[in-house]
């Protein structure tokens, strides 16, 4: 999908990080958008900013993790637009506590796999039937992580493999059936977003258990937090998604550094020769990593 102009996208997840970067940089094609975020005022915010920078853009308060809000989140985007060319599955949070995997309790794997795959499928469900029936084109986007290529680490990474996955499938389908449907699954390394305060949009439910933190996590969070900080900034990741949709491209990884390369090359070399995966550190801020 090379001309953009005109063209409608839903971005989820847009009025913060990697979503609003999506959003400004589609809109800087001369496309319309429609702004989805669970934050009213910031989405507000972010709405009149683009508008006064002449985006045409309509905002939906939503929580895409529950069928409703995405129904009507489909039905206010083509009550404003009239179409939908565009679906980019952004809205997504951190999570998880730092326990073991078998020790994670239901209420945390119910939230993290709510925004992070069950809102994802909802968009599919919802977007994919009009795309195809438009018979005009278009592109779906799904924002993984490099989590999603690396070894998997907690409740996020499961979310995040699972995305892709998911792509995989839905790039299968189009193609398998010919349908002018592009699919690209975005999986980005340290960019700087508030993906560390996810906390601020947890249901109002209280936790089972209390979360406990040693000196090593509290080190691990500190030098993850300097990553994330001085992470690549979400409009550049922004760019490279429009870049890709025009290219129709399906794997987007946000980093160009050797370091992302090796991690992902490490997942898949102990697969290909029958070993046991290889324990390795994502590159933090000052190993040299690109960003």
């Amino acid at each position: 999908m090379k001309e953009l102009r005109d063209r409608v996208a839903v971005v989820t997840g847009a009025a913060s990080g990697i979503g609003r970067g999506i959003a400004r940089a589609l809109a800087q094609q001369g496309t319309k958008i429609v702004l989805a975020d669970v934050e009213p005022e910031p989405l507000e915010k972010v709405a009149q900013e683009m508008r006064s920078e002449g985006a045409r853009v309509e905002p939906v308060c939503c929580d895409v993790s529950d069928p409703a809000n995405m129904d009507r989140l489909r039905d206010e985007s083509l009550t404003a637009f009239g179409a939908v060319h565009i679906l980019c599955n952004n809205a997504g949070v951190g999570g998880g506590l730092a326990l073991p995997i078998w020790e994670q309790p239901a209420s945390e794997w119910n939230w993290v796999m709510g925004v992070n795959l069950d809102a994802v499928v909802l968009g599919i469900q919802r977007f994919m039937p009009v795309m195809v029936e438009q018979g005009a084109g278009g592109h779906v986007v799904n924002t993984a992580s490099i989590a999603g290529l690396i070894l998997g680490g907690g409740i996020y990474g499961v979310s995040k493999h699972a995305v892709v996955a998911l792509s995989e499938a839905i790039y299968r389908d189009t193609q398998s059936r010919g349908i002018p449907i592009g699919v690209s699954v975005l999986c980005p390394g340290w960019v700087n977003t508030r993906i560390l305060e996810s906390e601020r949009n947890r249901p109002e439910t209280p936790r089972e258990i209390s979360e406990e933190s040693g000196p090593i996590l509290e080190q691990m969070r500190k030098i993850v937090e300097t990553s994330i900080q001085t992470g690549m900034s979400p409009d550049e990741v922004g760019q490279r998604v429009v870049k890709a949709i025009q290219e129709e491209r399906f794997y987007i990884l946000s980093h160009d550094g050797a370091e992302w390369t090796t991690m992902i090359e490490n997942r898949m070399r102990p697969i290909l020769d029958g070993q046991n995966p290889q324990m390795m550190m994502p590159p933090f801020a000052g190993s040299g990593e690109t960003s």
